[in-house]
């Protein structure tokens, strides 16, 4: 990563903790959120194994998780570079649950995962270091697991790690459209090619 990348990296997490401390992002709570979460979920029902192992890159203060209601997974684990939001979400104590403050880029998992997410969080990183986390992460995905990406409005510079990946397979391609003409999320679901 160029020292630029690192400044603006920097700058972000310094921002979104002073966010999540003011309340900023409570609206990721709001109604016109809620179909974004219902596709992650829908998607989760659809493809993910019975009772998943979830990782939720991006999780903020946990409002996935507790959105994903009294769908049944065996354990979530959400990482988000934010210290804030991760110690929010923690004070949850949130059932089967752990969050992590870490940066995806230093991230290490220690399992396999039956459902990862990209949670409005791909296009924060930077472009030199795409490739290597999605790589990283997939390969730390089950092999019947899927891999869900939400993505607010197009995303450039982001779609094309997915949709030109030749060890995935897209499964299910939605734009999530709200009473807002410029609010929408890109949200799509991946599993992996069979070697």
């Amino acid at each position: 990563m160029n020292i630029l990348d690192k400044f603006h990296h920097w700058r972000r997490r310094r921002r979104w903790n002073k966010q999540y401390r003011s309340g900023r992002w409570q609206n990721l709570k709001s109604d016109l959120e809620a179909s974004r979460y219902f596709k992650i979920k829908e998607d989760l029902l659809a493809f993910a194994p019975k009772k998943p192992n979830i990782l939720d890159i991006g999780c903020g203060d946990g409002v996935l998780n507790e959105r994903l209601g009294d769908f049944p997974f065996s354990y979530f684990l959400g990482v988000d570079f934010s210290s804030e939001s991760i110690k929010q979400a923690q004070d949850k104590n949130l059932p089967n649950s752990e969050f992590e403050h870490c940066d995806v880029l230093h991230f290490v998992p220690k399992r396999t995962f039956d459902a990862i997410i990209f949670n409005e969080s791909f296009y924060y990183i930077p472009d030199t270091e795409k490739s290597r986390v999605l790589q990283h992460l997939l390969d730390n995905l089950s092999e019947d697991g899927v891999l869900i990406v939400s993505i607010f409005r197009d995303g450039p510079g982001c779609w094309e790690f997915f949709k030109e990946n030749k060890n995935l397979k897209e499964v299910d391609f939605e734009t999530i459209k709200t009473s807002k003409e410029m609010t929408y999320w890109k949200i799509g679901a991946y599993t992996k090619v069979s070697e």
